[in-house]
């Protein structure tokens, strides 16, 4: 069984017991998540919501909250002399799918 949620601007595919990262919620370790936004859901036979399936909910528990590994963004303009070095690290909060209902 799966399901394809909606949360925070992106689409995830999450089973039972997956750990997924999303962007930082600012929500409390070991507090509970509801997604309602369910796009898609698979228990033997797909069903696909228009835009959201009707009574479908993933529930999930929060681990930690963190930060990514700096991500480097460079740009270099050919024969320009032109440079740009930026990076920046993501925000994030690690949730543990419990039940797909």
């Amino acid at each position: 069984m799966y399901a394809i949620i909606k949360a925070s601007g992106q689409q995830f595919k999450v089973q039972e017991g997956d750990v997924i990262c999303f962007d930082k919620m600012g929500l409390d370790p070991k507090s509970e998540v509801e997604f309602t936004e369910v796009l898609a859901l698979d228990n033997g036979e797909l069903k696909v919501g228009t835009p959201y399936v009707e009574g479908a909910v993933v529930k999930g528990e929060v681990i930690n909250e963190g930060r990514d590994k700096k991500v480097i963004i460079y740009k270099k303009r050919r024969r320009k002399d032109s440079k740009l070095k930026r990076g920046f690290r993501r925000d994030f909060t690690r949730v543990r799918i419990t039940k797909i209902a």
